[in-house]
């Protein structure tokens, strides 16, 4: 079997920047079909706007829409971008400083609108393993999926056991399972201290062991016919990328 879909995250950083990056996906890395676009306020450019930018090199580009962000009665983000096929809801979380102005939306009551106001768009909603109790999580599985939701994007998992115990809890939805490097003490301190992951006591920081754990998750995702994302955070994409290339070709994609 194949994996379906392979997405490389993208931060649009700039209207330059975002095309360097997409230019360099492109090239290094043939068999991603998809992009994904987180939406970063330290940052001018919006990720729904950013769709049309990339769409000439992708066609398939999956920006993130921050809920919280979305003031009632008003147009609801990317809605009348031609290009914009498929999104990502997420909550979000406010600025430390509460300098930017947010809205007491939830993700479920915005799937909503999207799916009253813009029923062609797929959308999707976000999974974490490690913010509480699987059992809770799976309960707002449910209710995004009753909201509208097609499916759903993991926060990245850095652990082969626990990857095993998501991969049985969801195994009914359509996922894109994250992936991500983490390349240091600080960079681990950042996923603890923002996200709460939990890291096994083995787990390496070097770039070989990182790039090997995500060959073997994309591995045994192409046995399924399963999704993946990669963040490449912190990590040249040129260092990172083609590696990967080793385990997976393009005959792998659907």
């Amino acid at each position: 079997m194949r994996l379906t879909r392979l997405s490389v995250e993208l931060v649009p950083r700039s209207r330059q920047n975002l095309l360097e990056e997409t230019h360099l996906v492109r090239t290094l890395f043939p068999i991603a079909d998809t992009i994904n676009i987180p939406d970063l306020f330290r940052f001018p450019l919006r990720s729904w706007q950013a769709t049309s930018l990339i769409y000439p090199l992708y066609q398939q580009v999956i920006p993130h829409i921050r809920a919280i962000d979305i003031a009632p009665d008003t147009p609801l983000p990317g809605i009348d971008n031609p290009h914009l096929k498929e999104i990502l809801i997420i909550h979000g979380d406010t600025s430390p400083d509460l300098s930017h102005i947010t809205y007491p939306n939830s993700t479920e009551s915005i799937l909503r609108r999207y799916k009253k106001e813009a029923p062609h768009l797929r959308l999707y909603a976000a999974f974490d393993p490690y913010r509480r109790a699987p059992w809770q999580e799976l309960e707002d599985v449910a209710r995004k999926k009753d909201a509208g939701a097609d499916g759903f994007f993991t926060q990245p998992i850095f652990d082969r056991r626990l990857f095993d115990l998501c991969r049985d809890w969801l195994h009914h939805e359509n996922v894109f399972w994250g992936i991500s490097p983490v390349l240091g003490p600080r960079s681990r301190a950042y996923w603890e201290t923002t996200n709460h992951v939990v890291f096994p006591q083995n787990f390496s920081y070097t770039l070989e062991d990182n790039i090997a754990f995500a060959r073997t998750i994309l591995q045994e995702l192409s046995t399924e016919a399963g999704c993946a994302y990669l963040m490449p955070v912190r990590v040249k994409l040129e260092h990172y990328l083609p590696p990967l290339l080793d385990n997976i070709s393009s005959d792998n994609i659907t």
